[in-house]
């Protein structure tokens, strides 16, 4: 099933020489499985730097995705789904707008668990599609790519990366449930490191680590619905057992576009790469008023 092993290539540690050291990368065929909207929007910037490293990219993109379009900088592959760019869009404006309604806190869990149920049945129809698309399947494989960069927001990057035998970079923020810390095997214990939204601080006293172990556990039942699917079509596809762990472990590389500024301080480990910041160079300085307040 394997095309290549999952050793790191040349490639990916020129992109790690990159994330360190601007000047300094090796071109090679890079396979990129973005995740659409935001996610690809703030990545747009590193796709042009690799471009001008003289990288050579092949973007996968469904036929409905909204923001992920032909560019002049890589090669767009699109594969069919059965739903319309307009479903999307408005289910994300649907999920917006629910952000902002003053329901009582019983219903408004309900709501966002039938709601987050109904949109990720849609995202993971899409990686299925992909995934037994087999003349795109082949032509991946015929490709002989050095490796694939993804998002693993969403865990069909990285189950394209193990089908095709190659090592992958991940680029990201950070992911949802603390999955990137148990894919970087790293700790992150509730009764010490505050969830995200719980406006905690990280010196918690009785209370606040109760209520950050009752986000803790509220998240893995919501994470669980959205991310268990792709374990099971992951096993199908390469034929054994995988989990979503094992997907969020398959990183030769991670790059994560935070920083300890405004994040809390992690642990870390040798294979991780902070680029915070990295979408704000080149964009317009702060006016004096601002900085002088910053």
């Amino acid at each position: 099933m394997a095309a290549k092993s999952c050793d790191p290539s040349p490639l990916v540690l020129g992109l790690l020489l990159c994330a360190l050291n601007p000047t300094v990368s090796q071109a090679g065929k890079l396979l990129l499985v973005p995740v659409d909207g935001s996610h690809w929007l703030s990545g747009l910037g590193v796709i042009e730097q690799l471009h001008q490293r003289g990288h050579d990219m092949v973007v996968l993109a469904s036929e409905a995705s909204m923001h992920i379009k032909e560019g002049a900088f890589y090669t767009l592959k699109r594969y069919p789904v059965p739903f319309r760019r307009e479903d999307v869009e408005e289910a994300f404006i649907e999920l917006g707008h629910g952000v902002f309604e003053n329901e009582p806190l019983l219903q408004r869990v309900v709501k966002t668990y039938k709601k987050v149920k109904e949109d990720s049945a849609l995202i993971f129809s899409a990686c299925s599609h992909l995934l037994h698309n087999k003349e795109l399947m082949a032509f991946l494989v015929e490709s002989r790519f050095d490796a694939v960069l993804a998002d693993p927001f969403l865990p069909c990057g990285p189950i394209v990366a193990l089908y095709l035998g190659l090592p992958a970079v991940f680029f990201l923020n950070a992911l949802p449930c603390g999955l990137d810390f148990q894919g970087t095997q790293c700790p992150s214990p509730p009764s010490y490191v505050p969830r995200a939204l719980s406006l905690n601080s990280d010196h918690m006293t009785f209370l606040p680590r109760v209520k950050n172990m009752l986000i803790f556990l509220s998240e893995s039942f919501l994470c669980n619905v959205v991310y268990s699917p792709y374990g099971a079509l992951a096993s199908e596809v390469l034929q054994k057992d995988v989990t979503v762990q094992d997907l969020m472990s398959s990183a030769s590389v991670w790059i994560l576009r935070s920083d300890f500024v405004k994040d809390y301080s992690r642990p870390i480990m040798p294979n991780m790469v902070f680029v915070g910041g990295i979408n704000c160079a080149g964009k317009n300085p702060l006016s004096k008023e601002f900085e002088a307040y910053v």
